[in-house]
């Protein structure tokens, strides 16, 4: 489950592409905390604490402005083009015991038979949790499994408290048999 990360930021004053670049010189990130019907608030974050707190997919940050606490879930972060350091972050305002809806990576367990190989469809899924005990990842056991065997999002295991977003029969992988050699040389030879 995801670790609440507190940053201390500060109101920002002043506005524009101009005000942004200052701020970044002077080692903040610029950010906006939004959502359940409040007026948009601008922050600056400390730069090394927020690159390091936003690493993770999913990060939820408690930002702390003038001695009020804001529990924020990251929505949306702009990185440099060359230099992929953050360059802003859009933060909306979740509360305890509120669902949310993420996209969560796919961790699979559990080995292969020979002569099968893995092939992921979709690497992740969106899941509908509590905002402040999301899943870092979702598990599929692929132990036993066979050539042909369709994985299904309803196949994955999934943390407690946690629910599929998505359609329960989506094919998120598929177990493929691996072609041998001498199946490839009698497709090859009857072209």
């Amino acid at each position: 489950m995801s670790n609440i990360i507190t940053l201390d930021g500060e109101l920002r004053t002043d506005f524009g592409k101009g005000a942004a670049r200052q701020a970044r010189r002077a080692g903040k990130i610029p950010a906006v905390i939004y959502g359940h019907g409040t007026d948009p608030v601008r922050v600056l974050l400390p730069l090394a604490a927020t690159t390091l707190a936003v690493r993770g997919a999913n990060a939820l940050l408690n930002i702390s402005v003038d001695g009020e606490d804001t529990i924020t879930l990251v929505k949306d972060i702009q990185r440099h083009a060359l230099r992929q350091t953050v360059d802003h972050l859009d933060l909306l305002i979740v509360k305890k015991g509120e669902k949310v809806i993420v996209e969560v990576s796919i961790v699979v367990e559990g080995a292969l038979p020979a002569g099968a190989v893995l092939s992921m469809d979709h690497p992740s899924v969106s899941v509908e949790a509590e905002a402040v005990a999301l899943p870092e990842r979702v598990i599929v056991n692929i132990d036993g499994l066979t050539p042909g065997t369709h994985i299904l999002a309803s196949d994955l295991i999934l943390p407690e408290g946690t629910a599929l977003a998505v359609e329960a029969n989506t094919v998120v992988a598929m177990i493929e048999a691996v072609a041998t050699e001498t199946e490839e040389e009698s497709a090859a030879s009857a072209e």
